[in-house]
């Protein structure tokens, strides 16, 4: 496993913080076949993992706020300080900018998420940091990773 006790988000990601926030978007982890719905399950919490790292900034925008009942333009730490509407805001994010690329591989999803800062070798190493959380937890979920895990 690749997180554990230096995971930076341990004692913030709770399971019940989580638990909390699926049902407001129902349609996660609700793909096609059981293995659709582990791989974007895998794939977001890859993601999720990846970018509570050190140095990672929260990707919070107006319209992130406004659908999930919270200032973020003017409280965006918000998101840092309150575990569910942390949640929230990564499935808000997550539903709205990632989810319609999931069939095109992993890879696709960086590229949604950070392929500006990432991709075409601009962070290779970052790049291969979150592809071995997504296997990590496609192994996990008993899923394959499938094609296309990188940007």
């Amino acid at each position: 496993m690749l997180y554990g006790s230096g995971c930076a988000g341990k004692n913030f990601y709770t399971q019940s913080a989580f638990l909390n926030n699926v049902n407001s978007y129902s349609q996660f982890g609700q793909l096609g076949s059981a293995d659709d719905s582990k791989g974007e399950v895998a794939a977001a919490f890859a993601h999720f993992t990846h970018e509570t790292g050190p140095n990672m900034e929260l990707q919070l925008y107006g319209p992130c706020g406004q659908s999930n009942n919270f200032d973020g333009l003017n409280a965006p730490e918000t998101v840092a300080n309150v575990p569910v509407v942390s949640f929230k805001s990564a499935l808000w994010f997550w539903i709205q900018n990632v989810r319609p690329l999931i069939s095109q591989g992993f890879g696709a999803t960086i590229r949604a998420i950070n392929g500006a800062i990432e991709c075409d070798e601009k962070s290779p190493s970052t790049v291969q940091t979150s592809i071995n959380y997504y296997t990590d937890y496609c192994s996990q979920l008993g899923v394959d990773p499938g094609a296309n895990l990188s940007c």
